[in-house]
């Protein structure tokens, strides 16, 4: 299947955590000019074969997000794709309203900035994709956290908005919502690890929990061209692990 994506210009933000390793490095394989953006650890956005280049965004920061959407422009050309999957993780202490707003701002305002920071030169070109990160906990909230799966919830229904307002421009807007997904991360933080993992993957139908991998192959087919009608969908990557809550 031709995907269409040889040469466009693809926004992979959050590319230095496993899954946006894995989106990214799916898209190089495509042939995609891959703009891997980072927040804190360049060097692992830099270790991702084929990237042309990288960009730093903090989602806190309204300049941040407006120099890396022009410096984007000005160096590889008009973003085509834009997979926004950054993340600004939630403390499990308990939540103070200040860390809240700041939880909330990042995880949604700083990654619909974004998005209105790239929308014009998809408007120009008369083509684009938009494929928003959520994740599961919007249907299966923590009760540590409010402000991430608030923030998920907002960008679903955020994306159903930009999906009726800008495929009249040829831009299709959908959400990819991982399950729990076998990360680094999964495995080292506390009140996770493995013992958590393979509960998890007891409870799934598929008998495993996702990896990033699974993930990537999602949302590369929502982010191409081969994806010529899929609009305001959102798509879990689960293993029907919903199925046995």
């Amino acid at each position: 299947m031709n995907l269409g994506l040889a040469g466009k210009v693809v926004l992979v933000t959050g590319a230095s955590g496993d899954i946006g390793r894995a989106v990214a490095a799916a898209f190089v394989g495509e042939g995609a000019r891959v703009v891997a953006g980072w927040h804190r650890n360049e060097d692992a956005a830099r270790g991702i074969r084929g990237v042309a280049m990288t960009v730093r965004i903090d989602q806190r920061d309204p300049g941040s997000i407006r120099a890396a959407a022009e410096e984007v422009a000005r160096t590889a050309g008009d973003v085509a794709v834009l997979v926004a999957n950054a993340v600004a993780w939630p403390s499990w202490d308990p939540e103070t309203w200040d860390s809240l707003t700041d939880g909330f701002a990042a995880n949604a305002v700083g990654t619909l900035s974004l998005v209105e920071a790239v929308l014009p030169g998809m408007r120009a070109a008369g083509w684009g994709r938009i494929v928003l990160i959520s994740s599961d906990v919007v249907d299966q909230p923590m009760p540590a956290g409010l402000a991430y799966p608030a923030a998920k919830g907002a960008l679903e229904t955020a994306a159903r908005v930009l999906a009726a307002r800008e495929a009249r421009h040829g831009i299709l807007t959908n959400v990819v919502r991982p399950g729990f997904t076998l990360t680094d991360r999964a495995l080292t933080t506390p009140g996770f690890g493995q013992e958590v993992v393979d509960a998890e993957a007891a409870r799934t139908p598929t008998g495993r929990i996702c990896t990033p991998t699974d993930v990537a192959s999602a949302v590369l087919y929502l982010g191409s061209a081969a994806n010529g009608h899929i609009n305001a969908e959102t798509l879990s990557v689960a293993g029907g692990r919903h199925l046995t809550r």
